[in-house]
């Protein structure tokens, strides 16, 4: 299994706004943040919670800014995420 991302790569969350579980914070939808680490590999929370079986899968530490998330803050914020939640951010 290769990770899609490393450290040091800027990424965006999904704005999906999926029925059912999900592990993927309605404040951080949308936002761009850069990978810190990957958090091993794990089955997909919002899958296992559905009763479905989850292969597992890139589980990352990413860093947002704090006023990305919430309008004001001059400290970061890292949140852990699967690379389902992730996509690359190409804007900058």
């Amino acid at each position: 299994m290769t990770d899609r991302f490393a450290p040091g790569d800027r990424v965006r969350t999904r704005i999906a706004d999926p029925t059912g579980h999900t592990r993927l914070p309605r404040y951080a939808r949308g936002a761009s943040g850069v990978i810190v680490s990957t958090a091993g590999h794990h089955p997909l929370a919002d899958e296992r919670a559905r009763g479905l079986a989850s292969a597992p899968r890139a589980v990352h530490h990413v860093r947002f800014a704090a006023r990305d998330l919430f309008g004001e803050g001059d400290h970061a914020v890292v949140v852990e995420l699967w690379e389902d939640y992730l996509e690359p951010d190409g804007s900058t």
